[in-house]
């Protein structure tokens, strides 16, 4: 089965390696408190900072999903309100989780063809964290850069909280660009889902120092202060940190993997502009996502490519949110070979051009 979901997707073919070793060295029930554990908590540390380019002084936690980060950043880093930038579901679904912890959090909407405006923000001096999915899976776009860059530079007082759950790992992100980032590993990752990296700066550890909020099992500066030894709070996904362990000590540096993939979505996104049948849903160009494609159509004609497909040993991605009905999504992670995007072409070229 050729497998382009975006999440879960494909897990690098090496996994089945790395399983057999797994059990082989006895991590699999190895205790999380014990030293074996450690080695491998600190090994992933290190490989993170150095080959997807995370900044030195940066912390890395571990955490089941992204989707357990809203609630935790909120829960830790906030006390009256958080404010959220989004134009698909997941931004707005964060949005509606903080608004149950803190109902005094705001949210604003903008269209996807368009970039983050930021110059039309005019967010209170009294809001805590401002949040923001930089590549929005929903509808297959992402926020640049430069935009984060002009985001902080206009609120630097503020913290910035990042959800790349469909980029860390694929793309060269700038983390300094902003204080938290996090992503679950079923993505750009190539893992087993389960497990999800969360990464503070000094600055969002601080914060959450001076709040001291220790309510709950996963409250942030408890999960901060068990990771100075290399260990979590809950038990963690052992055997998803020991896969990343052995695929970061893999793969190629995030500088070469980004080039990759920028690569391979250009030559995607003109491959599928030439169908008339049905067409990409982002029209910008500029804030098209590098490892989410959308593709718009009819109800009934996405129903059957998705159907054809699977006849053909070819899983695409369901449309989500507004748009579940009439679009498929296409993954472009690098755990998928070019080999399997040549296949995915003919197939294209064979039934709809």
């Amino acid at each position: 089965m050729l497998n382009f979901y975006p999440g879960p997707s494909k897990v690098y073919p090496e996994v089945r390696t790395y399983l057999t070793d797994a059990y082989d060295e006895g991590i699999i029930g190895a205790p999380h408190r014990g030293e074996q554990f450690v080695q491998v908590s600190r090994a992933v540390v290190n490989s993170l900072k150095r080959k997807i380019n995370i900044p030195q002084d940066y912390h890395i936690l571990f955490a089941s999903s992204a989707t357990e980060c809203w609630e935790i950043l909120i829960q830790s880093l906030t006390r009256h309100k958080s404010y959220h930038i989004y134009n698909g579901s997941f931004g707005e679904k964060w949005c509606e989780q903080a608004k149950k912890l803190r109902p005094n959090s705001e949210g604003m909407k903008f269209d996807m063809n368009e970039h983050m405006p930021v110059d039309d923000l005019q967010i209170s001096s009294d809001t805590e964290l401002i949040c923001f999915t930089q590549n929005e899976t929903s509808n297959g776009t992402q926020v640049s850069a430069t935009t984060i860059l002009n985001l902080q530079n206009k609120y630097r007082d503020t913290l910035i909280a990042v959800d790349a759950t469909s980029s860390m790992a694929g793309l060269n992100l700038k983390f300094i660009k902003a204080d938290i980032w996090f992503a679950s590993v079923q993505k750009c990752f190539g893992l087993p889902s389960g497990l999800a990296v969360l990464i503070c700066s000094p600055r969002a550890i601080f914060r959450a120092k001076q709040l001291n909020e220790r309510s709950h099992y996963n409250s942030l500066v408890p999960m901060y202060e068990k990771m100075l030894n290399y260990q979590t709070t809950h038990t963690p996904n052992v055997l998803d940190i020991y896969l990343m362990k052995r695929m970061l000590e893999d793969r190629p540096f995030i500088k070469q993997l980004d080039i990759d993939l920028t690569d391979r979505a250009n030559d995607l996104y003109e491959f599928f502009s030439q169908f008339t049948e049905f067409k990409l849903l982002v029209e910008n160009e500029e804030v098209r996502s590098k490892t989410v494609l959308t593709l718009q159509g009819s109800e009934r004609l996405v129903d059957d490519i998705k159907k054809r497909a699977l006849l053909y040993n070819i899983r695409l991605g369901n449309g989500y949110g507004p748009w579940l009905r009439n679009t498929f999504r296409i993954a472009n992670f690098p755990a998928i070979g070019n080999d399997e995007y040549e296949e995915l072409k003919r197939f294209f070229l064979h039934y709809y051009a």
